[in-house]
């Protein structure tokens, strides 16, 4: 079998889940309403009684009884799906979507530096630098975390996909990359900028800052002519709307996928091959994000 057409269980074996008290909490809790709606069946006459005592007339209580059954039977069906959502996004789906990333750009062969921002457990990572194997390219890809610690695991995952030649870690901040201007072929991230400025409140203006930084910085990073693909979650047209802005080409936007239980979509652009910074651009952006 080919590594794009590997079944979900050799997947979660190298990569695991890495928020997976998530998907526990939600099953817990569905198990929880499971019980409690066959509770309400098995006894659903006393559950009708208990009710009389705060309602009008036995029909009335026997309404409420059938109707608070319905709504725990109906809220364990949704954490069940809930759950298997975010544990089926978090590794199988996240591969997928790494593979439609990858086959994003055209011709890796003549790719020499790849950037994976947010590259996590390293999923994206190692599709990219199994893709310049495959290529026979001799470039190589390097992976970018916030988290100083996370270099390690993200490694061991490259040494048991055969790729760790390809593969470097280093962390950083993404709004401020630690990269020189026009510096890599290719930047992707996946499922990672939607995090940036999460303290602030996702639906806050000072959070939309900071991830129009990190999207800055990409562009900065990126060479004329490179490539950017970027899968993400519910801010998908606020990156479009600054990627028109920066002046980038042949911005393209998937179909809307479902993960994690949320809308996302993967944006792929292209930086002009002749970008000339004015003062409202790239480069004033990444001259203020240094000063903060």
């Amino acid at each position: 079998m080919g590594k794009a057409g590997r079944d979900w269980g050799q997947i979660y074996s190298i990569y695991g889940v890495d928020d997976w008290q998530t998907p526990i909490f939600l099953l817990i809790h569905a198990i929880f309403f499971s019980i409690l709606s066959v509770l309400f069946l098995v006894y659903f006459e006393p559950t009708c009684y208990f009710f009389q005592h705060f309602l009008p007339g036995p029909s009335a209580a026997r309404f409420a009884a059938g109707f608070t059954g319905s709504v725990t039977a109906l809220s364990a069906v949704c954490l069940f799906f809930a759950a298997g959502n975010i544990f089926y996004s978090a590794v199988s789906f996240h591969w997928e979507m790494a593979q439609r990333m990858v086959n994003a750009v055209s011709d890796w062969s003549s790719v020499k530096h790849a950037l994976d921002l947010g590259c996590g457990r390293g999923i994206l990572l190692n599709a990219v630098a199994l893709q310049l194997k495959k290529s026979g390219s001799s470039g190589r890809v390097v992976g970018l975390h916030p988290t100083p610690t996370r270099s390690l695991s993200t490694l061991r995952t490259a040494g048991l996909e055969g790729v760790q030649e390809y593969v470097t870690c280093r962390s950083g901040d993404p709004r401020r990359l630690p990269f020189s201007d026009n510096y890599f072929d290719v930047v992707a991230s996946a499922a990672f900028v939607h995090t940036v400025g999460k303290e602030f409140g996702q639906k806050t203006a000072a959070a939309a800052a900071e991830r129009m930084r990190v999207l800055g910085e990409v562009v900065r990073v990126l060479k004329p002519g490179g490539i950017g693909v970027v899968w993400d979650l519910v801010h998908v047209p606020e990156y479009v709307k600054r990627l028109q802005e920066l002046k980038m080409e042949d911005i393209r936007v998937s179909e809307r996928v479902t993960a994690f239980m949320v809308n996302s979509h993967v944006v792929s652009f292209s930086k002009p091959s002749q970008h000339f910074v004015g003062p409202y651009e790239v480069r004033l952006d990444w001259r203020l994000n240094n000063l903060c």
